[in-house]
């Protein structure tokens, strides 16, 4: 299973970015998609989930409100939608998958398939 995660970049705060994950060698459909992020010097952390079908959604309290996350199930994708972005988003973003139903959604040794991280910096 691949996960090609794209989008990152240099905005200003306030700012907004939308990242993307292409998904290859398992059936999109059967993947929980996730993210999660990790700043220099700090743990990896969860950031957002999107169920199977797309109908469920949970995000970290530090974004509620201004990330949102989404899936294309024909195009093998999952966005996270970045806006009104503050420095301390500032991290490298990965995405993430697993079969795994609707459960441990926030714990990252629970997502078999990782991405490679894709760097966003928030400038003040």
């Amino acid at each position: 299973v691949q996960l090609q995660a794209s989008g990152g970049g240099l905005v200003q705060a306030g700012g907004s970015l939308r990242l993307s994950c292409a998904v290859s060698g398992h059936t999109f459909t059967a993947l929980r998609m996730g993210w999660f992020r990790q700043a220099p010097g700090k743990e990896r952390e969860f950031v957002a989930v999107i169920s199977q079908s797309g109908g469920w959604t949970d995000y970290a309290d530090s974004v509620k409100g201004r990330f949102i996350t989404s899936r294309d199930n024909a195009k093998n994708t999952v966005f996270l939608q970045m806006n009104s972005l503050k420095p301390e988003d500032t991290a490298v973003y990965y995405c993430a998958a697993t079969p795994k139903g609707w459960r441990l959604l926030r714990i990252n040794r629970e997502y078999e398939y990782w991405g490679q991280g894709t760097q966003v910096t928030v400038s003040s």
